[in-house]
């Protein structure tokens, strides 16, 4: 198979809730369009962001429909799906129904409670999973902080490297710059590799990255197609200010709860996702008006990714 490297920015999209925690799957063509129009590249669908652990395989498969019926006839709009990373008899049920529906590829992170002792075991995960869909790309998830599988890369790499034809590369969320120039040039620079830290995007460039999937080019398109045009054209200065106030944003990510804050930058752009379910802790209303206060002094109405008119 040959391996395409994806270029520009794809994001990972939030899951459209309800109120009441079902799933909101009319929201997904205007989540679709929202992203076409700022020129996101593509959607990494039911990873961290889109709450893919919270979700059952039936809602999974749900949301994978939803969006492929969104780009089936636009090729330049790449879907991806996070399978899972817990039960390998689910993910690839998972992978076969994304083949089935025409999704463009897949992806599976380390199994997070029974750990792969070796980076061969984790190796043979992803053979056994990939198998199933031979003529699909298949990606490896990367995030270390939230699975505690904490191989190099690299060696994950060395080990699927002739065995396991449709292995397309990495999304790539740590911060192991060594790690992830070594997988770069890997085979004459072979593999794809996504990168994954927003914060970290001037850093990435700087080794090499084309690609990257984030959650914060849900709404903040513009500011790292900005920090991209900044860096090409040899202007560190200008590139090095945007990625700080990148930086700015994230850290309200943290001030407010973590990860749900997410979806009050998507409030405040126009697109509601909802809350996040349990155990991840929704802000209350009285926090979201501290919130918009906030996003305001760092300046994320200047950058913030625009709805169609």
């Amino acid at each position: 198979m040959k391996i395409k490297h994806l270029e520009g920015l794809i994001a990972a999209p939030f899951t459209p809730m309800q109120s009441n925690g079902a799933l909101n799957l009319s929201q997904i063509k205007n989540y679709y369009n929202f992203l076409k129009h700022n020129n996101v590249k593509g959607a990494f669908i039911c990873g961290s962001t889109g709450e893919g652990v919270s979700l059952s395989i039936h809602e999974k498969k749900a949301v994978a429909e939803a969006w492929q019926h969104c780009c089936k006839n636009d090729d330049d709009f790449k879907v991806i799906m996070l399978l899972g990373g817990t039960s390998l008899t689910d993910c690839k049920e998972l992978a076969l129904y994304a083949k089935s529906i025409g999704m463009y590829a897949v992806a599976f992170t380390g199994p997070n409670y029974f750990k792969p002792p070796t980076v061969e075991a984790l190796a043979e995960c992803c053979i056994e999973i990939a198998s199933v869909v031979p003529d699909m790309p298949f990606y490896y998830y990367h995030i270390p902080v939230l699975t505690g599988v904490g191989f190099a890369m690299f060696d994950l790499l060395n080990c699927l490297h002739g065995k396991l034809p449709n292995f397309a590369g990495v999304k790539y969320t740590h911060e192991d710059f060594m790690d992830f120039l070594s997988c770069l040039h890997f085979n004459n620079e072979q593999y794809d590799m996504l990168w994954g830290r927003d914060e970290n995007m001037l850093a990435a460039l700087a080794v090499g990255a084309k690609g990257a999937v984030g959650s914060t080019f849900n709404y903040a398109a513009p500011l790292y197609y900005n920090l991209i045009n900044a860096y090409n054209n040899g202007d560190f200065a200008t590139a090095r200010k945007l990625q700080q106030q990148s930086i700015d944003m994230i850290r309200l990510l943290g001030k407010y709860g973590g990860i749900a804050t997410g979806k009050a930058y998507m409030k405040l752009v126009g697109v509601d996702c909802g809350g996040f379910r349990l155990p991840v802790k929704n802000m209350s209303s009285e926090k979201y008006l501290e919130f918009v206060k906030d996003a305001e002094a760092v300046g994320f109405h200047t950058f913030k990714s625009v709805i169609p008119s």
